[in-house]
């Protein structure tokens, strides 16, 4: 690896690291941004500590604006550790952040303190360490979008899989019922989970109930078709139920056939049906 030999630097952080660590800790306890309910100040001092000590290392070793160099990756590891961290503490993008963009200030004031005779060769330092630093925030940022993305998806799957629970009625009989949107990616975790437990529990019938399906179109008529069609592979009858007037209306005018599948208007009418199917008769007894 070739060394960084035109900057300076590296020489100041090794010279003013004590300094430098301590007015970087001051502005960022004084920071808007400062969180002291999400993280300890000796937990922020060793955090920083450790990023100074590892910016002093890959600067000596490697141009301080390539990142690209791989005696950057201790530094680009540590920020991206800290910046997931920071995510599942409930801290903000910009609060994140603040912790690269607040070691400007300190390093400028320590840039002029060595090189502010020299205006040119200040002008240039200043340069790469903006240059250095807007980088490490951005990579920061970056880092912490995507990990939040994750764990937003992660939820996301997670409230799916909540929101289509399969619930065994009677002996052989199976519910599913659907509340909100119908998409292909819902209908897909449809699928999984009542064709699983169809298998686990070996039943013949399943109602599906739409009651809180908003809206039936053409697509989630599709849908509701799909997953009738893979539980009959599976050796198991559906019944639709669910069907209010406008829905019957508009599965009508949407000229959608559901000649094949049995519907029902509530799920109580369904249950009924199953039992019946099964072999049970429901019988009112005399107060």
């Amino acid at each position: 690896m070739q060394k960084n030999t035109k900057s300076k630097i590296p020489e100041i952080i090794k010279k003013f690291e004590q300094e430098l660590l301590n007015d970087w800790l001051k502005e960022q306890l004084g920071a808007r941004t400062l969180r002291p309910d999400l993280l300890k100040e000796a937990e922020l001092r060793r955090q920083s500590g450790e990023f100074l000590a590892l910016i002093k290392v890959a600067s000596t070793k490697a141009d301080m604006t390539d990142l690209a160099n791989p005696e950057w990756k201790p530094v680009l590891e540590f920020l991206a550790g800290l910046s997931r961290d920071r995510v599942a503490r409930g801290f903000t993008p910009s609060e994140a952040a603040i912790f690269v963009f607040s070691f400007k200030q300190p390093l400028f004031a320590c840039l002029k303190t060595e090189l502010g005779a020299d205006l040119k060769e200040f002008s240039e330092e200043i340069w790469s360490a903006t240059m250095l630093l807007d980088q490490l925030g951005l990579y920061i940022t970056e880092i912490f979008q995507k990990t939040r993305e994750d764990v937003i998806r992660r939820q996301q799957d997670e409230m799916m899989e909540l929101s289509t629970p399969v619930v065994k009625l009677w002996e052989g009989i199976l519910a599913l019922p659907l509340i909100g949107t119908l998409d292909s990616a819902r209908t897909q975790v449809v699928m999984e989970s009542l064709l699983h437990k169809i298998v686990e529990t070996g039943s013949n019938y399943a109602i599906i109930d739409i009651t809180g399906v908003p809206l039936v179109d053409t697509l989630v008529a599709q849908h509701l078709l799909k997953t009738v069609s893979a539980a009959r592979l599976m050796g198991a009858d559906c019944i639709i139920s669910g069907i209010r007037p406008q829905i019957a209306q508009t599965i009508v005018h949407l000229g959608v056939s559901l000649t094949d599948v049995v519907t029902k208007a509530n799920m109580a009418d369904a249950f009924a049906l199953a039992l019946e199917r099964t072999g049970y008769r429901l019988a009112q007894t005399k107060g």
